[in-house]
């Protein structure tokens, strides 16, 4: 079992994902918002991130920012599951992914929970598959 942090404004996509997470056997952490999430992840030390890059207040890169700056969660899979278009990113991939750590990015619209748990299950660390 994994402990995930779940960040995502829409509360129906997010009881969504948390109903799928919980019945593969996961803990899941719901936060809407950037800040609430680096309280949740001092709270929980999550395994895997599933970040919505649009959030209210911080976005989900100034909470990339804050998050990789404890050395505790530099390593913490962060999978960007969100409605920005992969277009959006063609300047700023390498930064994602190599400076913030983005283990995966799914566009939602393109994405069903088959593939968000396939997603998930990959960056489970192999000491909780067991």
């Amino acid at each position: 079992m994994a402990k995930i942090l779940l960040i995502e404004p829409d509360r129906i996509l997010a009881h969504t994902y948390f109903e799928a997470l919980t019945h593969a056997g996961h803990a899941v952490q719901i936060c809407a918002t950037a800040q609430g999430a680096i309280f949740c992840a001092d709270d929980i030390c999550p395994d895997v991130v599933i970040l919505e890059l649009q959030l209210v207040g911080h976005s989900g890169i100034e909470f990339l920012y804050e998050f990789r700056s404890y050395p505790d969660w530099q390593n913490v899979p962060v999978i960007v599951a969100t409605n920005v278009p992969a277009g959006e990113f063609s300047g700023s991939w390498k930064l994602l992914r190599n400076q913030l750590g983005v283990s995966q990015y799914l566009y939602k619209p393109l994405t069903n929970l088959k593939k968000l748990l396939s997603t998930v299950q990959d960056f489970v660390p192999s000491t909780l598959n067991q």
